[in-house]
């Protein structure tokens, strides 16, 4: 016997552990019924994913919660589907994150890794790993995500490491490879190069400051620059204007003096340079800025890199400023100019800082020497992959972003000055010449071939960018670069669900390595979804408070609950807004269906063997085995187009609306009766209803309906447990069309009788009559067989066909071409309800106005924020609505 209630707390964790425990998740088989897979033979389809690797450092967060629901919901269809599914799980080692946290742990201890040495380090890290790391994992099962556990990879892995080695090695032989001085974004305080992904502009309200410039050999005469960074002009090595601007152009080719250094500037044309932005004329510090780097190029001026990895300024710069902060060089800077009469005008201005995410500090754009691949060459085959469709975008807009992206690539930087990653596998001889190979032992070969004797070789002591070991993620999950049947058989993968933040970084990398090393794309589609916002559409921060923790959401309303909330929300290219009310909502949902299941058990229902749901002949039985089969199909095509809202909402009204509501209702008459066949066939229908139920809401909701599954079942069709259960797939036979009409006239028929009483203030437990003039014969006859129904479920007296004038004090509506006519001068006082009636649209239509006139003033529009105007405007679209069911009730008389 079913509990009263479903207790998710009580269920979820025994029952992960039986699906684990019995390798419910594991690839190489397939679905009851369906043909074995393992070792790849057997007939099933193969269909795999690889999981966007969380950090091992990690903690599971909304993003990853929606990710993997997804995920897990394509993964659960596939594998009910009889596919041979692989969802293939694993940890990235988290360069930066996981040194920090380590680095912490050694501060606390008192000492440093720098104490400690590299190797020592090492060991450290690994140790906290092995205790430590991997929390996520664990966070992943209470979500409910069915991956292939056992082929857990993390990215420092030896196969994995070793396939880092050999990408490297081939790539620099290639010439794909190579050393470069270039800007890269530069953390000094934790002193190395580090992506655009860990940049976070952080909003300052700074200064903007003009700064007049010398024109050589013209005394007293000036151009004049704007800038933010006034520290960074110690750098400085030209200044552009644009070569249309009339007012420099007699200046372009002459020279201005570096004020406190006294260098010559030359003033370049360029269209960098903005003629309408501060005085149109830009200075240049090409070691410092971007931009800058660029203009540099472009007219082969010097680079001067002015501070040092810490953001001290440096022995480039006057000796009155070198080891100073950048900050304190500022304030020293702005003294002596302001001493020297050159500032000509300070602004306050409210501009973006980029800071490191891990650091903190403002990063710098710094001028070292590091590793690059050659991206823009790696990128053309990717490029056409994309466009030939081989690789499909979902939604398609994001292929034009990838395409933005990758048709203006620019070399990548993949060295990072960390001890925690891949080591760069390239050796320095005494000269600094560089070895790479893919052994020790051919690296010395190679040095005493050049050297024609053996010396010293010196390990570059950078790591690889974690995003390298990242792009390669689909191949060497599965084996590469050995050829195994892993990858022979689920390379490429089927899908991939990520970001759109992460479409350049991983999705455009893993494209160009599985191309580049595999000579085909890692996946054929990518589902790209949106970010998760709290209630009011704000992005959740810190600093906003407005964090919701999956983890917290999942003690209390059930793994269940969040997962259908989060998929219900999931519509292509609209963020997800997430509310608790809603989670409580869909907690009520599985309530619902919990309580549908002891209803039917509490009614003898219990499965059949050999029941054909296309043989069924009472009309209601025959219209829920058909809304079953068109419900099927709207969920197959939602998830079949990746619009999981669609197939969730499509899911949640069969269940509630169909099922719970109309059927349950529709069938207690005969489940309550006496035996016989109508009550067999009710008993029949009512479970392999809940059994396809329990089928098609299992993606979705995996806890609940295992549960119910387990324990609702009978005899054969319970040996296998409901993950490895088949999906329905009902074809257009079980499909009777005349009971789909005729059940669908007697919904409407309740439904507007049921919204007259309603309007009326009818009473409850009073029964009216209900007469029908302008039938057709063909409904006359639907209410003589229906009758029963329909008296019970509307409250009907008595019903018949109307013949002549109407009584008095009767209300109509219309259903289809009859029109339905209740005499209601008996149950209530006409009169009083039309006045009540004709007040209530009287008020409404003051508080319409009165919004109205609100949103009519600018005054209000302009100023007020966004979602205020926009509750505004529900609040009067709602009124309206309020305001028209209540005058079409008063048209009813």
């Amino acid at each position: 016997m079913l509990d009263k209630t479903f207790m998710p707390s009580e269920v979820e964790g025994r029952l992960y552990r039986e699906w684990e425990e019995s390798g419910a998740f594991a690839c190489g088989t397939a679905a009851a019924g369906a043909a074995s897979a393992v070792g790849g033979g057997g007939n099933a389809q193969p269909y795999s994913i690889v999981i966007p690797p969380p950090n091992v450092t990690g903690s599971l967060h909304m993003g990853h919660a929606l990710n993997n629901t997804l995920q897990d919901i394509m993964i659960r269809l596939a594998r009910m589907r009889g596919r041979d599914v692989l969802w293939q799980p694993g940890m990235d080692h988290a360069g930066i994150a996981t040194q920090m946290v380590v680095e912490r742990m050694l501060e606390a201890e008192g000492k440093s890794r720098q104490e400690l040495g590299r190797e020592k380090f090492i060991e450290r890290v690994w140790e906290w790993k092995d205790e430590s790391g991997g929390t996520i994992t664990g966070q992943l099962r209470r979500l409910g995500a069915s991956c292939d556990w056992p082929r857990e990879r993390f990215t420092m892995d030896e196969g994995l490491s070793k396939a880092v080695h050999k990408v490297f090695v081939e790539l620099y032989k290639q010439d794909l490879i190579y050393k470069d001085k270039r800007l890269v974004n530069w953390d000094p305080k934790l002193k190395t190069a580090i992506s655009d992904l860990e940049v976070q502009q952080t909003e300052v309200a700074g200064h903007l400051w003009h700064i007049n410039y010398p024109l050589e050999g013209d005394s007293g005469r000036f151009i004049t620059v704007a800038t933010t960074r006034p520290e960074t002009m110690l750098g400085d090595t030209a200044i552009a204007v644009h070569p249309g601007d009339e007012r420099y152009r007699h200046l372009v080719g002459t020279y201005a003096i570096l004020p406190l250094v006294g260098r010559r500037l030359i003033i370049v044309a360029d269209d960098y340079a903005d003629p309408k932005q501060g005085s149109g004329a830009v200075k240049i510090t090409p070691a410092h800025d971007f931009n800058d780097f660029e203009v540099g190029r472009r007219h082969d001026l010097e680079m001067i890199n002015v501070l040092d990895e810490e953001a001290r300024i440096n022995e480039n710069a006057p000796a009155a400023y070198q080891g100073l902060d950048r900050f304190e060089a500022r304030k020293k800077i702005l003294e002596e100019l302001d001493a020297q009469g050159l500032i000509a005008q300070i602004d306050d201005h409210t501009h973006m800082v980029p800071c490191g995410d891990r650091g903190g500090v403002p990063i710098e754009p710094w001028l070292t020497e590091q590793w690059y691949a050659d991206a823009e060459t790696l990128a053309k085959p990717a490029i056409e992959a994309v466009r030939s469709g081989r690789t499909k975008f979902v939604p398609e807009m994001w292929a034009k972003t990838y395409f933005e992206w990758m048709e203006n690539i620019q070399p990548w930087c993949i060295s990072r000055q960390l001890w925690w990653g891949h080591q760069i596998p390239a050796y320095y001889g005494p000269d600094g010449e560089i070895f790479v190979e893919m052994t020790y032992g051919e690296v010395q070969a190679a040095a005493k071939a050049h050297y024609g004797r053996e010396v010293a070789l010196v390990q570059d002591e950078d790591v690889l960018d974690t995003w390298f070991s990242s792009a390669l993620w689909p191949l060497t999950t599965l084996g590469w670069p050995e050829k195994t049947p892993e990858l022979e058989r689920y390379y490429p993968t089927s899908l991939l669900v990520t970001g759109f933040d992460i479409i350049f970084f991983w999705v455009a990398r893993m494209m160009m390595f599985g191309l580049h090393f595999h000579d085909d794309v890692p996946f054929d589609t990518v589902y790209i979804h949106a970010l998760v916002r709290d209630a009011k559409g704000q992005k959740m921060s810190k600093s906003k408070g407005n964090i919701i923790d999956p983890l917290e959401l999942i003690e209390k309303y059930g793994a269940d609950a969040l997962r259908f909330t989060l998929a219900s929300q999931a519509a292509q290219g609209r963020d997800v807004k997430l509310s608790e009310q809603r989670i409580e909502g869909n907690r009520n949902f599985a309530t619902k269906l919990w309580n549908a299941a002891r209803f039917c058990e509490m009614n003898g229902c219990a499965m059949q063997p050999g029941f054909d749901p296309g043989a069924v002949t009472g009309p209601v039985n025959q219209w829920l085995v058909g809304q079953l089969k068109a419900a099927q199909d709207r969920i197959n095509a939602g998830l079949d187009g990746y619009r999981f809202n669609e197939a969730a909402n499509d899911v949640y009204h069969f269940v509630w609306g169909t099922f719970c509501d109309w059927f349950v209702e529709f069938s207690k008459p005969a489940l309550q009766g006496d035996d016989g066949p109508i009550k067999s066939e009710a008993q029949a229908t009512a479970a392999w209803a809940l059994d396809a139920i329990l089928r098609l809401l299992h993606p979705f909701m995996p806890f609940v309906t295992e549960e119910l599954w387990s324990r609702t079942g009978q005899g054969e069709a319970r040996d296998h447990m409901l993950v490895r259960a088949a999906w329905p797939d009902y074809g257009d036979e079980v499909v009777n069309e005349d009971a789909r009409e005729e059940i669908e006239w007697v919904i409407r028929m309740i439904t507007e009788i049921r919204s007259i009483r309603a309007e009326m203030n009818v009473p409850p437990s009073a029964k009216i009559p209900l007469l029908l003039a302008g039938a057709s014969p063909d409904t006359l006859a639907r209410l003589e067989r229906q009758r029963d129904l329909i008296a019970t479920l509307a409250r009907i007296s008595e019903m018949g066909e109307q013949l002549g004038e109407l009584p008095s004090g009767s209300v109509q509506t219309v259903v289809d071409e009859a029109t339905l006519v209740l005499p209601l001068a008996d149950v209530i006082d006409l009169d009083q309800e039309r006045g009540r009636l004709s007040k209530a649209v009287a008020k409404l239509d003051d508080q319409i106005a009165g919004m109205a006139k609100k949103l009519a003033n600018k005054g209000f529009t302009d100023k007020a924020p966004a979602e205020v105007v926009a509750v505004q405007r529900e609040r009067m679209a709602e009124a309206e609505q309020t305001r028209d069911k209540l005058r079409d009730a008063l048209s009813r008389f």
